[in-house]
């Protein structure tokens, strides 16, 4: 009996070690950032893919649910307790209720963890029983990634720039003449300060609602609990040589430095450098339809927020050293339901030409990349119109703003990426051939069939890329 006791707790012990020691390989969380510039759908795109995810009848392209490898998924709390949870919930009810409306956009980091239960295939198909997959989803402003920018660079550095980038634009000149009014010698008066940070911050609102994309510092526009502190309270100005102490610039600049040290870097460090996988969401139709310079401040905005980015592989050293890259980074150009499917392999095209720069960085670093055109909700349905004896591929949808149902023509996109990048890089100030209109649709009544989630375009290609090799 003896004997039997120890056999039994030795038996018992290996099973316990054999179970911790798959828990730890095969249990592993997965942190997945979702980011984006304004108005490229990041919560609706959450939304849709955790409702995919949990409901897969839509999700044939992702091979786990195709094969019926996933056998459970379930929403559990974050790991973060100090991070507000993604409103999921909500959110899909905005989406799918009686009188469906877009939810509220992204305005801070909110984090959400969905569990997946697989059985495993390939060369781990004989182990015993299904893993699990932690997918912990994290929900962060774009314009917050593009502050990471900034920690390179100096105050008289930024100021210049910034001035340079903004001195022809219309929606700048109210701050450019508050700007050109103050002496940055001068001793320095708070509410002179004050003055300044609203008109800069005024005119990044303006240039965001205008299509650009270079609207930094990030926290101006989507403050939170900082607005009004002296963190917020800088803007930038023209150079002067040894301004004394106690001046506007010194003061500007110290303010700069807190930024960066208390705002930005506390992000990076939380959050950010934490990420494993990374989807950027653009909404290249409306910079598009913005005219050429929102297209090339688009470009260049992309190749900022992948200079963010430590890309790699996340090999199984690196990880117990700490030095975690992000393994795959996936551009996805957002609101393909606004074009004809036709059109699609064009969006995709100048997605993959926008990005071009950032993609080939991240490669070389040992990064996948990929890029996209999807509809996380699509919104519309596609029908034929005749037009001068001939047929216009056209979309339906309900307008948002009026709430009327229209056949839409957005514009035929070249299919060549260069006839749009060209014009954008040399300056130009309008398109000389096609007239791209962006529309803005609500979303429709949807009646969800049981097992399925919400009607998307490519989400199942998305996950895949994102997240199929580690299911």
């Amino acid at each position: 009996m003896v004997i039997t006791s120890l056999a039994d707790g030795v038996i018992s012990g290996v099973e316990s070690v054999t179970s911790g020691v798959s828990a730890a390989l095969f249990d592993r969380p997965l942190r997945l950032g979702v980011t984006g510039l304004a108005r490229s759908g990041k919560t609706v795109f959450i939304t849709s893919l955790v409702a995919n995810l949990l409901d897969r009848g839509r999700m044939l392209q992702l091979a786990a649910a195709r094969e019926g490898r996933i056998e459970a998924a379930f929403l559990q709390p974050q790991p973060d307790d100090t991070v507000p949870r993604f409103d999921y919930e909500n959110h899909l009810a905005a989406l799918t209720g009686p009188t469906p409306h877009w939810p509220d956009s992204t305005r801070a980091v909110s984090e959400l963890r969905l569990s997946l239960r697989v059985r495993p295939a390939g060369l781990l198909a004989g182990l015993p029983g299904p893993r699990t997959l932690h997918l912990d989803i994290v929900d962060y402003p774009g314009e917050w990634l593009l502050d990471l920018g900034l920690l390179d660079k100096s105050f008289a550095d930024w100021s210049a720039e910034v001035l340079a980038r903004i001195a022809n634009r219309p929606q700048a000149q109210d701050y450019l003449a508050a700007q050109g009014a103050a002496d940055p010698a001068a001793a320095h008066d708070e509410p002179q300060a004050q003055a300044l940070a609203a008109a800069f911050t005024g005119y990044l609102h303006a240039a965001r609602a205008d299509g650009f994309y270079d609207c930094t510092p990030g926290r101006f526009l989507l403050p939170g609990d900082l607005a009004g502190s002296p963190v917020l309270t800088f803007a930038p100005l023209r150079s002067v040589e040894s301004p004394p102490r106690g001046s506007l610039w010194r003061e500007m600049e110290r303010r700069y430095e807190a930024y960066k040290s208390k705002v930005v870097k506390p992000f990076f460090r939380d959050h950010f450098a934490r990420i494993d996988r990374q989807v950027v969401l653009v909404d290249a139709l409306s910079a598009i339809s913005s005219g050429p310079q929102a297209v090339e401040d688009l470009r260049h905005a992309m190749v900022d927020i992948l200079s963010a980015f430590k890309p790699g592989r996340n090999h199984f050293l690196n990880r117990l050293l700490g030095g975690k890259r992000v393994e795959k980074i996936l551009f996805a150009a957002t609101k393909a339901d606004h074009l004809h499917h036709s059109q699609h392999d064009r969006m995709t095209a100048i997605i993959e030409a926008l990005t071009r720069e950032a993609q080939d960085r991240a490669r070389f670093a040992g990064a996948e990349t990929a890029a996209l055109a999807l509809a996380a909700l699509r919104t519309t349905t596609e029908e034929m119109r005749h037009h001068d004896g001939g047929e216009l591929p056209c979309v339906r949808g309900t307008l948002l703003d009026s709430g009327r149902q229209v056949a839409c023509y957005p514009g035929a996109l070249p299919e060549d990426p260069a006839q749009l990048l060209v014009p954008a890089q040399q300056g130009a100030t309008r398109w000389l051939e096609g007239d791209y209109q962006a529309m803005r649709f609500a979303p429709a009544p949807l009646t969800l069939k049981h097992g399925s989630g919400p009607p998307h375009i490519r989400m199942d290609r998305a996950a895949e890329f994102l997240i199929g090799d580690a299911l």
